[in-house]
């Protein structure tokens, strides 16, 4: 574990932090306005679960101190970027996202997709959601303003032959490769695409319109119809814009869905109110962070870059940043000019945030389900679980048990089981914990397990036709908890004599730890492998299994417990009676004239419920 740094040696001014393991290597990066102040947080006591792991991990501390906050935010990323730090919040989603490029530096420019590293001399707008939808917008574009979009090879070949392509022909070229524009007359095309993109459609619909009604005025029907065919395709490429704000607002809006886990971003670029991009990634939640944190971090991740499109004026997030002034100075210092940060809390503002959000809860669940359908990730998964947990095969069949209770009442037990990397419902079961043991988890693991492992030992020898619900074993049986619930499923393998066939691992929520018999320490399997993706995903579904039974139980007790036992009156008797009176406790104050006269009850029952209510009174 790191050791203090002696008192007094620590500077009271702004930096970067770094911890750094026994082999020297940066496990942390962190920013301070004092880094005296900040650092003498990490050696107190009830640390956040992550934080503690991490000072336990970490052997020494070093600091850069440096002149001012922006410089100790610009340090930090750089050195997260170089040493990609074990501890610190990381982008797990880096795939490319395509761009509309203008070239505008080559001798012909041509827009084209690019994806990458951004290249000097080529303007940028985007990004979009694949490079599909910058094709279709593309060619709605170059009806109107007839640019190249071939490559320089193919330019090279037709200037050479003397002979346009097709594009030429069909009028989505104007032919520069053989001289049938002049250079101002094509740079012309290209500063008005250009000032399209950046959202001044107005001046280019007005040039067009003017141009056809003067064409026609001229009688210059041909000239006329193209630029009507032409305005056409503008306006439809406008319309796939949607204008959301009003015309002289850049922004970047910021929508944000998390789990413990990881965070689900979405950000749309609007310029001059129109939505002109957008993009999504997501953040693996390795530190431990408020969501004003967490806001913060997205804007270092998301603008230590600055998006090829431009730096808004306004950024509108779900909360504020934790060092709000800081943030705002720093994208002020990236643009030029003032960037405000904001929470929008009504209006149209606030519905677009709602609108991103909504995207970035989507994407969560699409990547959630993209990790657990996709065969080769589940292969992965398992192959990684032998390996790791020493397990004599991949566990095909894995089974995960919980326990729930409120202050020991309706105690119940889930277990749910995986075969081949997926949930397979028909097989999960619940128990009500029968030992009345109360507020005791272990004692209600131990019943859980014993009933459904005793059932396996009696179904294993019975011919197939014969056997019942529990009759396959696990080939991975995983406890929710830590050393004590695993030391009593080990108790449970042994008396039953099941110990060597059957395997046994428990995942600790706390750390994400995971505990084999036999060893002291945890497992340590790499946060970001699909094996640990797995048991964590296995581990929350028996918990929303125990929980769902549990609620039930509850539910039904506090609901019905009154009216029990009553002759005549069944389930639906019951229902009917506590709704038609208005709940169970109306019930209880009816008096017999009102219980005799409902009609569909007889007046036998009605005598029974009354007699009982009263004598519990």
């Amino acid at each position: 574990m790191v050791q203090r740094p002696p008192a007094g040696s620590i500077p009271d001014e702004p930096g970067s932090y770094q911890f750094k393991d026994a082999h020297g290597r940066v496990i942390y990066v962190g920013k301070a306005k004092s880094l005296r102040s900040r650092l003498s947080n990490y050696f107190q006591t009830n640390l956040p679960a992550r934080t503690a792991q991490m000072v336990a991990t970490a052997e020494t501390v070093e600091w850069i101190q440096v002149r001012n906050e922006v410089e100790a935010l610009m340090l930090e990323y750089s050195l997260i970027k170089a040493h990609r730090p074990r501890f610190n919040i990381r982008l797990v989603d880096d795939k490319s996202y395509p761009y509309l490029a203008v070239t505008v530096s080559d001798e012909w420019p041509r827009p084209m997709v690019m994806r990458g590293a951004r290249k000097k001399g080529v303007r940028y707008f985007g990004p979009f959601g694949s490079a599909y939808a910058i094709r279709e917008t593309l060619d709605l574009l170059i009806r109107t303003f007839p640019l190249r979009t071939c490559s320089d090879n193919k330019f090279n070949h037709h200037e050479k032959l003397g002979r346009p392509c097709l594009l030429f022909h069909i009028e989505k070229c104007s032919g520069p490769c053989v001289g049938e524009v002049t250079r101002e007359h094509y740079q012309g095309f290209i500063d008005e695409l250009l000032q399209f993109l950046e959202g001044d459609t107005d001046e280019v619909v007005a040039k067009l319109d003017s141009g056809m009604r003067e064409a026609a005025g001229e009688l210059e029907f041909e000239r006329a119809a193209r630029l009507r065919d032409r305005l056409a395709s503008v306006t439809k490429a406008i319309e796939r814009q949607q204008m959301v704000a009003e015309r002289d607002e850049d922004i970047d809006v910021f929508g944000v869905s998390d789990d413990e886990l990881e965070a689900a971003v979405q950000v749309f670029h609007v310029r001059k109110g129109r939505v002109v991009g957008r993009k999504g990634f997501v953040l693996d939640k390795v530190e431990d962070l408020t969501k004003f944190e967490l806001t913060g971090r997205i804007l270092e991740g998301f603008y230590a870059d600055p998006p090829p499109i431009g730096m808004p004026k306004q950024v509108l997030v779900p909360w504020d940043p934790e060092d709000l002034g800081l943030y705002q100075q720093w994208l002020t210092d990236l643009r030029g000019s003032a960037v405000t940060i904001r929470v929008p809390q009504r209006g149209d503002k606030r519905t677009l945030q709602e609108t991103v959000t909504r995207n970035a809860t989507e994407e969560l669940v699409r990547h959630r389900l993209k990790r657990a359908s996709d065969h080769n990730s589940r292969a992965k998964a398992l192959n990684e679980l032998q390996e790791y947990l020493g397990l004599p095969e991949p566990p095909l069949r894995i089974e995960c048990y919980d326990m729930s209770h409120i202050q020991g009442s309706d105690y119940v037990g889930s277990m749910v089981v995986m075969e081949d990397g997926l949930p397979k419902k028909s097989e999960y079961r619940r128990f009500k914990i029968k030992s009345g043991q109360g507020n005791d988890d272990f004692r209600a693991m131990e019943e859980v397990l014993t009933r459904r492992l005793t059932a396996y030992q009696h179904d294993k020898d019975l011919p197939v036709s014969e056997r019942g619900k529990f009759s396959y074993p696990p080939q991975l049986l995983l406890v929710d908890g830590g050393k004590g619930q695993l030391s009593v499923a080990v108790r449970v393998l042994r008396e039953l004599g099941l110990d060597q066939e059957i395997p046994v691992a428990s995942l600790a929520k706390r750390f994400e730890e995971v505990f084999v018999p036999g060893l002291s320490d945890p497992i340590t399997i790499p946060r970001q492998s699909e094996g640990l993706y797995m048991l964590q995903r296995l581990r929350d579904e028996s918990h929303r299994f125990a929980i769902s039974f549990h609620r039930e139980l509850r539910g039904k007790r506090m609901t019905t417990s009154a009216l029990d036992g009553i002759a005549g009156l069944g389930e639906t008797r019951k229902k009917r009676l506590a709704k038609e009176l208005g709940g169970v406790n109306a019930v209880k104050q009816a008096s017999l004239e009102q219980l005799s006269s409902l009609t569909w009850l007889p007046d036998t029952v009605a005598v029974a419920v009354y007699e009982k209510l009263h004598e519990q009174r």
